[in-house]
């Protein structure tokens, strides 16, 4: 599976933006799609995931209400809304699938950059 993390940018606080991770290859051994940031300076954290079959979400408390995970299955793409922006969310983001019911991923998209300034 090849992942594509794109839509990241330079915005100003309480704004929105909307990240996509479009898939590719073997897309039918998806079984769930996660998002997650890395901060200069600090260890990656996750954000969010979903369920391909099922759309099931589970967020980070940190995000919860600001951020939405969601998935066209037609297109192969999985979304992160992202609103009410603030500077402690600039950030490298990436985008991972793992083909199990297993908190590891097993395969990860380059990242997108997302700025924030206040």
């Amino acid at each position: 599976v090849q992942l594509q993390a794109s839509g990241g940018g330079l915005v100003q606080a309480g704004d929105s933006l909307r990240l996509s991770c479009a898939a590719s290859g073997r897309t039918f051994s998806i079984y769930r799609v996660g998002w997650f940031r890395q901060a200069p300076g600090k260890e990656r954290t996750f954000l969010a995931r979903i369920k391909w079959t099922d759309s099931s979400t589970i967020y980070t408390d940190s995000v919860k209400g600001r951020f939405t995970i969601s998935r066209d299955n037609a297109k192969n793409t999985v979304y992160l809304q992202m609103d009410s922006l603030k500077p402690e969310d600039t950030a490298l983001y990436f985008c991972a699938v793992t083909t199990r019911p297993s908190l590891e991923y097993d395969y990860w998209g380059q990242g997108t950059l997302v700025t924030v300034s206040s």
